[in-house]
């Protein structure tokens, strides 16, 4: 989506007065969030749409971007903790299928290269594996929840 369209549609927002806005066509998908003063966005297209310069950009504060900026508090505390991040987005699933045991529980020890879950994007299964060898310290996800790139899943106090 290019800019100017998107710039539209944040002022159609701020005119109707809504609180939300999403959009989805055959290869893209356009969600608009305002919270306070800040417009949020999160746009899901084909790769083929993503490697064109104009569907990378970044959205525009509209007023007090000091006062509207979002952080996401970290999951923990603990220096010492591994956290394994998601390559990528999609469902995060614990098991191989539905009736198998999970890969890995709260305590269990994992080695570096063990499958510790599964991603599923675009129906194909992509098996993580730890990073690095200890014990699970926490699970952060539930499930079949969907997760983004970079969303903490595990936490490992390595060995």
């Amino acid at each position: 989506m290019q800019i100017s369209k998107l710039r539209q549609l944040i002022q159609f927002m701020e005119e109707a007065k809504l609180a939300e806005l999403e959009i989805s066509g055959p290869f893209q998908k356009v969600r608009l969030r305002r919270e306070g003063e800040t417009i949020i966005s999160s746009t899901v297209s084909t790769p083929f749409l993503t490697a064109r310069p104009e569907a990378a950009f970044e959205i525009p504060r509209l007023e007090n971007t000091e006062a509207a900026r979002i952080e996401a508090p970290p999951a923990h505390q603990d220096a010492t903790l591994v956290t394994l991040k998601s390559p990528m987005v999609g469902t995060f699933y614990r098991a191989p299928a539905p009736d198998a045991p999970p890969y890995v529980e709260g305590g269990d020890r994992v080695s570096r290269g063990q499958t510790v879950c599964i991603i599923e994007a675009m129906k194909l299964m992509n098996e993580i594996e730890a990073e690095v060898s200890g014990v699970v310290a926490r699970i952060l996800v539930e499930n079949a929840q969907p997760v983004e790139f970079g969303q903490e899943l595990l936490l490992i106090r390595p060995e």
